[in-house]
């Protein structure tokens, strides 16, 4: 881990990551890709020192309250102390001054941020994202080996939503001859369905893999999946979308069973909705501001 001072926190959506790197060791990361021009080692995380006070300038100079999005390329729940307090200021000041709040995890760790969760709830809109992958947790522990188990993030689910805090889950990625089956599909939308999750994120069945991730990824495929490496080169050759060859029948089972549940899909209506501030009024009811 390593300190840095940077000159921005916000980007021009409004998303905000506090750190650069990961320790998690999910061997799909896209965050490892050589395009996003990390000069520093994936495992040293990079702690934006000076992320409160660049948040709460910017915050002062914003004329509409906002939803501040976090967790797309660094989650925000790494077990490293200096990220987690840092966290927990940028919600606080998120939570005083009114803003709305979009933020993702594959951590159990954001628990210890309810408190703040809920208040930033009271008063506008808070969505927390959860990563979900691959409902069989042996196999979770090595394609995800350092983060919190899927059952652990489904108890996370239920608790939020034991709270009042709305909850989306990003489905994937799904890799192909891996955990691109319907009982794995099923395991997963079972989970969410018991959660009462809002929607589900789903960029069909497959994974994206470019320079930087690709090896990183035929690496672990040789420590953990001999002989798969060759299997992929062999059906993908350089692509970079890995789509299954069981997309079609999965993706069916996915919308009928999001539809049948109200479980709302549609990866553009759902990033809109992540997106739009809304505001609660003295009966405790969402107001929408565009």
């Amino acid at each position: 881990m390593h300190f840095k001072e940077v000159k921005g926190i916000l980007s021009p959506k409004n998303g905000m990551n506090i750190s650069r790197g990961c320790i998690h060791g999910c061997i799909y990361c896209d965050a490892r890709s050589k395009c996003y021009s990390m000069d520093h080692d994936f495992e040293d995380i990079e702690i934006k020192i000076n992320a409160r006070r660049l948040l709460e300038q910017k915050i002062q100079t914003k004329r509409k309250k906002c939803m501040i999005g976090t967790g797309a390329m660094s989650d925000p729940y790494m077990p490293v102390s200096e990220n987690l307090n840092i966290t927990r200021d940028c919600l606080q000041i998120i939570e005083k001054h009114g803003f709305g709040l979009a933020i993702q995890t594959k951590s159990t760790l954001i628990l210890k941020d309810l408190d703040l969760l809920i208040k930033i709830n009271n008063n506008a809109k808070c969505i927390v994202e959860i990563t979900l992958t691959t409902f069989d947790e042996s196999l979770c522990k090595i394609i995800e080996q350092n983060v919190s188990t899927t059952k652990e993030r489904f108890e996370t689910l239920k608790i939020l939503r034991d709270n009042g805090i709305q909850t989306i889950v990003w489905l994937g990625p799904i890799l192909p001859f891996i955990n691109d089956t319907e009982e794995n599909l099923r395991g997963i939308l079972n989970y969410c369905i018991e959660a009462k999750v809002y929607g589900i994120i789903c960029f069909e069945m497959g994974l994206t893999l470019r320079e930087g991730s690709r090896e990183y990824f035929y690496e672990k495929l040789d420590r953990h999946f001999p002989g798969l490496k060759q299997k992929y080169q062999h059906r993908y050759g350089n692509s970079y979308i890995l789509t299954s060859d069981n997309n079609e029948g999965l993706m069916k089972i996915f919308t009928k069973t999001c539809r049948e549940n109200n479980i709302v899909y549609g990866n553009d209506k759902l990033f809109k909705y992540m997106s739009t501030f809304e505001e609660k009024n003295k009966n405790g009811q969402l107001e929408l501001f565009e």
